[in-house]
């Protein structure tokens, strides 16, 4: 899912994930957020124009990086009929969060692809993979094996001889073959969809009101509230995801091999886009700063 925000880096990072993947998809989509910004996206640097998004799109549809593109389709009819199955309540008028993040766009894009499993990832994030290991196979070996695992992605951050180093509330599997949360992160992952769906709807969580009274409101008038005064603002879709994972038996699975792992990087300077093409080709042959070891948010200065 690509927005106007990405254009500093969307053509060396999406090239990049799908080459680090290198599976054979049914389909490689690219969904396009056409909206407004909002949020913290307002102030993002490097903001383009749709014209030059779009043109950017249709450079990596002629390339073969994608197989299609997609708008977001914001229709009051969509928005309602996905917020019903997803949130359980058709009339939020929000279409993204407070910072700016595209929830509906997100839930567009689950249900807008074919196939038992979805692949998502940040536009903005790095994968590292070893030549002849797939982390996608290594998932679905995981989803047939354990019925409890709902989500699963690679590594986060380069390996570190004593576990993860930047993460917290987990605990390793047994087996020893991956890493489980009670929480859920929408950087990187792969669903079960079936298994995604028994979690649905997700509760719906409402950013805190400036007045304490509305805050003690129950969750379906402060969705009332918003409908008829448009009042409030929609929180986290990772959180809302989170506490549906926290009263089902179904856990995220970070897979343990070393043999990939990811990145997110925060920086959006012009030093670090700058240095983007060579720290994409350093992650492509799994060379890191020791430092990063273990953390999955890029160590700009350790890069640089």
């Amino acid at each position: 899912m690509v927005a106007r925000t990405d254009l500093p880096f969307m053509m060396h990072t999406i090239p990049h994930l799908v080459r680090m993947c290198n599976f054979p998809f049914v389909q490689r989509v690219l969904f396009v957020d056409t909206a407004p910004l909002t949020g913290d996206k307002v102030g993002r640097p490097g903001i383009g124009t749709l014209e030059e998004l779009r043109a950017c799109c249709a450079q990596l549809l002629d390339a073969g990086v994608v197989d299609r593109i997609v708008d977001i389709d914001y229709t009051d009819e969509n928005r309602r009929r996905l917020y019903a199955k997803h949130l359980g309540m058709p009339y939020i008028r929000p279409t993204h969060n407070y910072k700016g993040y595209p929830i509906f766009g997100t839930l567009f894009s689950l249900e807008e692809v074919p196939g038992d499993y979805v692949i998502h990832f940040d536009s903005d994030m790095m994968l590292y993979q070893e030549p002849g290991y797939s982390w996608i196979e290594a998932a679905i070996e995981v989803f047939n094996a354990y019925p409890h695992v709902m989500s699963v992605r690679p590594l986060a951050g380069p390996p570190h001889e004593q576990g993860p180093q930047q993460e917290r509330n987990f605990s390793r599997h047994p087996d020893g073959l991956f890493y489980q949360y009670k929480m859920f992160s929408s950087r990187a992952y792969i669903f079960d969809r079936k298994r995604f769906d028994q979690l649905l709807p997700v509760p719906v969580l409402w950013r805190e009101y400036k007045t304490e009274w509305l805050n003690r409101l129950p969750t379906v008038a402060k969705t009332w509230l918003n409908y008829i005064r448009k009042q409030g603002m929609l929180g986290s879709w990772e959180i809302m995801v989170t506490r549906a994972i926290e009263h089902s038996e179904l856990v995220r699975a970070n897979l343990c091999s070393p043999k990939a792992w990811t990145l997110h990087p925060r920086d959006r300077s012009p030093q670090f886009l700058q240095a983007l093409p060579s720290i994409l080709e350093r992650v492509e042959k799994g060379q890191y700063p020791s430092e990063q070891a273990g953390y999955y948010d890029i160590k700009t200065e350790y890069w640089l």
